[in-house]
């Protein structure tokens, strides 16, 4: 579970990381290579993902997804500095559950 989290974790950071970078290079006039380190994180962030022990890339992508959501608002929160409000944290939560259940739900 360890492995599973800290994938999930560093491949977020890779992807709203890369993001962003693209996101200040084109909408505050960063340098270029800010855009480039951006696209670099974005490649990475697919690399990492394939790292995960789960068979199946459109469960992964998905439970990605919800893991994003949280990492979104943990990054608005402390690089942005915008305070996540009561259904910010509401969202996350719900998110959070719904990955939980795809990820570890029994199968056979």
């Amino acid at each position: 579970m360890f492995y599973t989290m800290a994938l999930f974790i560093l491949a977020g950071v890779a992807e709203i990381g890369g993001g962003y970078l693209i996101w200040l290079w084109l909408r505050e006039g960063k340098p270029l290579y800010w855009g480039i380190g951006g696209g670099i994180a974005l490649a990475l962030y697919g690399i990492i993902s394939t790292f995960q022990n789960f068979l199946s890339f459109g469960r992964v992508y998905a439970a990605y997804g919800g893991v994003f959501i949280i990492l979104s608002v943990l990054w608005g929160w402390g690089i942005d500095r915008k305070t996540p409000d009561f259904y910010d944290w509401i969202g996350a939560c719900i998110c959070l559950a719904g990955v939980s259940v795809m990820l570890f739900a029994p199968r056979h």
